[in-house]
């Protein structure tokens, strides 16, 4: 039988690819609600059978054996269905014994995949750091990989701790968002650097693994450049690295110093941000600030610094201090990082 080719060259009429670029984004934004729906649900599956088997451990006593014999039971009952072995089912009574204000779906972490609520089961002990971790797992999209990632480098312990001038220096609302933006300290370690270094040497290996620094910087940065040259009527001025935080739509200006922190640090910085304001920043942009991450510091020193200074600042500390071998060997390596998915599938989470 001949074949017949049926060419797609057709006159198409006006519109025809805004049409198709809509109905496009619509189809995802169908299939990406739809997905999430059924993870809710199974998610509020998963807690209430955890809940039922929860009450019943406390007003029946039961153990391992009555949960592994359930675990059949249910199994035989629903042979397509994943996720109910004896040990995800006692994922599912500890998930309901840590979040038991119903209703769980109008909770952050019923947005999140079943992989992501054992990682925070597995990792955190303190109910309060779950909650924080699940809230920002939700806002920023974050993989399960990254989460771990997160929660093993503490990093919403170190958000917002540094020491800085801006409740000075900017509105009530606008430095706390700022405060937000700098770490204390922050964790280099995936440089993969050790022993003296010199700062045009850090500056080099932050800028070749720019991933993994933004990473670390917090969600919202965006890399600028690095030894970006101003010239200020004939001097020449180089700034070390320059950001832009997108979602509070400012400049943000990074020193490196790998030494101890010097009260002098903070005047070059304070000129560096003023540059910035005055030559880059438009007007719907946000007051640029600045973060000095020196080796070391004194928080004293650094307080009567920041004290005097005229733009919106912060010094914070760097480590390249690595995890306990135990927490090292839990992380995920790069591959498995640059693979993961950024929202698992619903239902996935450890079987057996």
């Amino acid at each position: 039988m001949k074949s017949v080719t049926v060419s797609r060259e057709v006159d198409l009429p006006g519109g025809y690819a805004l049409l198709l670029k809509e109905l496009k984004k619509t189809v995802r934004g169908a299939r990406t609600k739809a997905l999430r729906t059924v993870n809710i649900q199974l998610i509020e599956l998963y807690w209430t059978i955890g809940c039922g088997v929860l009450k019943e451990q406390r007003d029946q006593g039961w153990g391992s054996g009555v949960i592994r014999r359930l675990s059949e039971d249910l199994r035989a009952e629903f042979p397509d269905m994943k996720g109910l072995s004896a040990r995800n089912i006692q994922y599912m009574t500890t998930f309901a014994g840590a979040w038991h204000h119903s209703p769980i779906a109008q909770q952050p972490v019923a947005q999140l995949p079943w992989g992501h609520i054992t990682v925070l089961l597995d990792k955190l002990t303190e109910q309060e750091s779950r909650l924080s971790y699940a809230a920002a797992a939700v806002e920023h999209g974050w993989s399960r990989n990254v989460l771990l990632n997160m929660i093993m480098n503490r990093a919403l312990e170190r958000t917002g701790t540094a020491p800085s001038n801006f409740t000075q220096q900017l509105v009530a609302q606008d430095s706390e968002l700022a405060q937000q933006i700098a770490k204390d300290p922050y964790n280099f370690e995936f440089l993969g650097l050790s022993g003296a270094v010199a700062e045009r040497d850090l500056e080099l290996a932050l800028t070749s693994r720019i991933t993994e620094t933004l990473r670390e910087l917090g969600p919202g940065f965006s890399f600028v450049g690095r030894q970006v040259h101003f010239d200020v009527d004939g001097d020449d001025y180089f700034i070390d690295m320059l950001f832009f935080h997108m979602d509070q739509n400012r400049y943000v200006v990074i020193e490196l110093k790998t030494g101890k922190f010097q009260p002098e640090y903070a005047g070059k910085l304070n000129f560096y941000v003023a540059l910035v304001d005055d030559m880059l920043r438009r007007e719907h942009h946000n007051e640029t600030i600045g973060i000095l991450i020196c080796g070391t510091k004194n928080d004293r020193s650094v307080r009567y610094s920041l004290g005097r200074a005229s733009s919106p600042m912060a010094v914070s500390a760097y480590t390249y201090d690595k995890l306990p071998a135990d927490e090292k060997r839990a992380l995920p390596n790069e591959g498995h990082v640059v693979a993961a998915l950024e929202w698992a599938e619903p239902g996935e989470g450890p079987e057996e």
